[in-house]
């Protein structure tokens, strides 16, 4: 986290990678609006989730009918991956070619930001480094292939609005583009989420569950965006078991 911006938002520099953990969504045209939720609960009223906030955004700028939206949500909330984000990108994407929208890639991410400071990453998704407010994005590439991708979830919401407002912003040693362009072996007293030295504390549990990966030898391990969610690298596939394996929310091999 570099410094507070005059806006009121954070100036930052980090880096987001795509993995293949989806939601599941379905549009289809209707005469009425109409939002269904199903899978993990949503706790929050239909308008204010970023899906319906995503359609009445592109409706502000075509004329478009009304849409039955199906949302099977398997991404945990305030985890720090970025789901809802995701979603509402995906409602736009899917939006443009139902109604066969002729909307610029420029478009489509002027529509992603006024929806999330994260949201323009998802019209190209990827691997990007994301600065300013989190939407200006560079292609980079990683070095971590072939490697062992896991994600724990503690079940513990944190929205990043109680993220920021504990956060303190300091000069890094390194660029974080410096950083991820160095084999992940030297990334651990290198790649600092700054999130976390307020969460840890708020949620020891959390600071548990990192710990507990580098013991069964992660190669890195932190917690993703403003949490809850640790995710680790290891070099080869780990069986995991007690609260890790309970918690475990997702593994994939990357290549």
């Amino acid at each position: 986290m570099l410094s507070k911006r005059p806006d009121g938002y954070h100036e930052i520099e980090t880096g987001i990678m795509e993995i293949p953990f989806y939601d599941i969504l379905e549009i289809t045209k209707s005469d009425t609006f109409e939002f269904i939720q199903s899978g993990i609960n949503v706790d929050a009223v239909v308008e204010d989730n970023l899906c319906t906030r995503a359609f009445k955004l592109l409706q502000t700028h075509y004329d478009i009918s009304n849409v039955r939206i199906h949302l099977r949500k398997q991404i945990p909330m305030g985890a720090g991956l970025g789901g809802g984000s995701s979603d509402a990108v995906a409602v736009l994407k899917s939006m443009i070619k139902l109604f066969e929208l002729e909307a610029t890639k420029d478009e489509l991410i002027n529509l992603s930001t006024q929806l999330g400071s994260d949201c323009p990453f998802f019209v190209d998704a990827g691997v990007q480094l994301a600065s300013g407010r989190g939407e200006i994005l560079k292609n980079i590439s990683l070095n971590i292939s072939p490697c062992f991708l896991v994600l724990i979830n503690p079940g513990i919401h944190i929205s990043t609005k109680e993220a920021y407002s504990s956060i303190s912003c300091e000069k890094p040693l390194m660029r974080v583009e410096d950083i991820l362009s160095q084999p992940m072996t030297t990334w651990r007293n290198r790649l600092v989420n700054d999130f976390e030295k307020s969460v840890l504390e708020e949620h020891p549990l959390i600071e548990d569950i990192k710990k507990e990966l580098y013991e069964l030898g992660a190669v890195y391990a932190s917690m993703s965006g403003s949490g809850s969610t640790v995710f680790a690298l290891f070099e080869e596939q780990v069986e995991l078991t007690g609260s890790l394996e309970k918690n475990l929310i997702y593994a994939s091999q990357i290549h």
